[in-house]
């Protein structure tokens, strides 16, 4: 059996919403629609979380679920000389702290929370769009690339709590660079 690696983590927030809310242009402004910050989010394998925006739609079903490091988002602020930053403006789903994301892309991994546990493949980046820097700061976009957490597949249907967590890992990995950017291509967007 292969070996696993365990990390304590925080799920601080679980946004689901049924609809985008940044849709066209950045200066006509972002949609009003309804986000819930809830304390638990019910995962079905295969589809992602349910009533999210993403869930059962075939364009997205290996990346219906995102991640994304809290610490992130503290060093872009901190970059930028801004913040700090509301997490739920990144419209990602499940907000950690305590997790560096990106050795998990193209591996199966588990989350375990409130005596439930579910089950994640590390699908891709979650690149950040230009509204970033509308909704955080001029220059969150540039400052997002690399750190926008992971897009993943639910593989495993379950219940995600906000609280204290368990990321269990098949890769080592380093909590204390979870705000960290990892490389990728330059972007040709502003």
């Amino acid at each position: 059996m292969a070996e696993k690696f365990r990390y304590d983590v925080e799920i601080l927030h679980l946004l689901v919403s049924p609809a985008h809310a940044y849709f066209g242009r950045a200066r006509d402004g972002a949609a009003d629609v309804q986000t819930t910050d809830a304390e638990v989010a019910e995962v079905v394998a295969g589809k992602g979380i349910v009533g999210d925006r993403f869930y059962g739609k075939a364009a997205h079903m290996d990346a219906a679920v995102t991640l994304f490091a809290v610490e992130s988002l503290e060093a872009i602020a901190a970059e930028l000389g801004k913040g700090p930053f509301d997490p739920l403006l990144t419209r990602r789903n499940v907000i950690l702290r305590g997790a560096q994301l990106p050795p998990l892309l193209g591996q199966d991994f588990t989350l375990e929370s409130g005596g439930s546990s579910v089950s994640f493949f590390g699908g891709r980046h979650a690149q950040p769009c230009a509204w970033m820097n509308q909704m955080l700061a001029p220059g969150a976009h540039p400052a997002m690339r690399g750190r926008g957490g992971i897009r993943c597949r639910a593989l495993s249907g379950g219940l995600l709590h906000r609280g204290p967590a368990e990321l269990v890992s098949p890769v080592p990995l380093d909590p204390a660079k979870a705000g960290e950017a990892s490389v990728l291509r330059a972007s040709r967007l502003p």
